[in-house]
């Protein structure tokens, strides 16, 4: 039998697990009308819960939210929490941003959903050119579905049938992304549920910073377009290196591939995304969640010369369904809420102070993990902040895989819900809003420094 490891990053694991048992009984002895009302209504949900993904919270069962406001939320049992969780970037402006929530009380007794285009589509519209660039709109649910139809686009336009993804990226459930890269090779993704297809036959996977792993995919002719985040999220956060989107504008340009950059996790960057921050050039480029203040939107924009070659192919297919659309996209509450969000949400001023109150964040939990002699480290693109439980910097994909310790991440993610802290899920992301206060980033810290502290004694 394997012997467990007498440190866990750098934590006794035995300390470690005796934390883990109290903060577990911590966060059940608070939450009595929480685990009645789930008792009495979770059955009617596959598997407890109404989507596979709330399973994945580290907490030992799912918070019920009673209200949210601001970065601030509330469950059933009356416990207030600083969210810096923000629907994982979905709420990354905040709960109910005062304009949006004004805008969908006004839309919402002119209709909900017609398939028709509504006059504030045509300032959603100009606002989304002036926020991220010369580009043609198109108007989805989710990121997913725009990535999805911006790669019909580009195999259309190329007439080349494969997409060149990251080892260990993030762009919704896209199945053409769900590969990975094992010993030099392109693999599907293990776990992947009902998979029938050959994924291979549609993706190729290189490294994050290693142009020479992605030049050796161009050179096969096979590739339509390389889809990327600017910094690799969900995950431990991976920086680009310098030059490397340089080299990935030039390296899509020589080998006659479209570069789309998917900023739905990256738009925390700054006003108009990392793209404008950092000067990039893709030819297609998409975003989603926190667009329009939280509801379900998502938007993908071709570049003009793209735009002109998808148009004359479309002229000359033939007729029959595209596989690209969605019935409930595009509706008058995604405009009303889009222009809301562009027009009064998503701004200079807003954005200068999530920068500075990130930073704040940033530095604290650095000097925190430095004072306790943590082997780890603190990484952030603007707004968006994590720690990693290594050392760091990352470089690619696979190093920060290896740098994940669930065992550590889980009892830091519920030792700060004790705390009254709620950070991301999946990997530990903190997002700061326009609503975040300068207190709630002081108490984060210092709850951080609470479990530290115990934890390297």
């Amino acid at each position: 039998m394997a012997r467990k490891p007498a440190l866990i990053a750098g934590v006794p694991a035995s300390r470690l697990e005796a934390i883990a048992r109290r903060e577990a009984d911590r966060y059940t002895a608070a939450r009595p009308a929480t685990r009645k009302a789930l008792g009495k209504g979770a059955a009617s949900f596959l598997d407890s819960v109404p989507m596979h993904w709330m399973k994945d919270w580290p907490m030992p069962f799912p918070m019920l939210v009673a209200r949210a406001k601001g970065a601030r939320l509330t469950d059933i049992d009356g416990n207030k929490l600083d969210d810096f969780c923000l629907g994982d970037t979905g709420s990354m402006f905040g709960h109910s941003p005062a304009p949006v929530a004004k805008a969908i009380r006004k839309q919402a007794r002119n209709g909900l959903t017609y398939m028709l285009p509504t006059e504030t589509a045509l300032t959603a519209g100009r606002l989304l050119t002036e926020r991220f660039g010369d580009f043609a709109w198109q108007i989805a649910t989710t990121a997913t579905d725009a990535n999805r139809f911006a790669l019909r686009v580009a195999r259309a336009v190329t007439g080349r049938p494969k997409v060149l993804v990251f080892n260990g990226c993030y762009h919704g459930t896209v199945d053409d992304a769900m590969v990975a890269r094992h010993d030099g090779a392109t693999i599907p993704r293990p776990g992947l549920v009902g998979q029938v297809a050959d994924l291979t036959r549609v993706a190729a996977c290189a490294e994050f910073n290693d142009l020479a792993s992605v030049e050796a995919e161009l050179k096969t002719g096979e590739i339509a377009a390389i889809l990327t985040e600017p910094v690799m999220t969900n995950s431990c956060m991976v920086l680009p290196q310098p030059g490397f989107h340089e080299g990935l504008r030039r390296l899509a340009t020589d080998y006659g591939a479209l570069l789309i950059i998917d900023e739905t996790h990256t738009i925390s960057s700054g006003l108009g995304g990392y793209t404008r921050v950092h000067g990039l050039d893709p030819d297609i480029f998409v975003v989603g969640k926190c667009v329009a203040g939280g509801v379900p939107t998502a938007v993908w924009g071709l570049r003009p010369k793209v735009a002109e070659g998808y148009l004359s192919y479309l002229g000359a297919k033939p007729a029959g369904h595209s596989g690209m659309g969605t019935t409930l996209s595009a509706n008058p509450m995604q405009f009303a809420c889009l222009a809301a969000t562009l027009g009064k949400v998503m701004t200079a001023e807003n954005y200068a102070r999530m920068e500075k109150r990130a930073g704040r964040l940033a530095q604290g939990l650095a000097q925190r993990i430095e004072t306790r002699g943590a082997p780890w480290h603190v990484v952030r693109v603007g707004a968006r902040v994590e720690f990693i439980c290594a050392p760091g910097p990352l470089g690619n994909g696979a190093e920060a895989a290896n740098a994940h310790v669930p065992e550590i991440e889980t009892v830091l993610h519920t030792a700060l819900l004790n705390r009254g802290v709620l950070i991301a899920p999946f990997h530990n992301m903190m997002l700061v809003s326009p609503a975040t206060k300068k207190r709630q980033i002081d108490r984060l810290i210092a709850a951080f420094d609470e479990i530290l502290a115990e934890m390297f004694a």
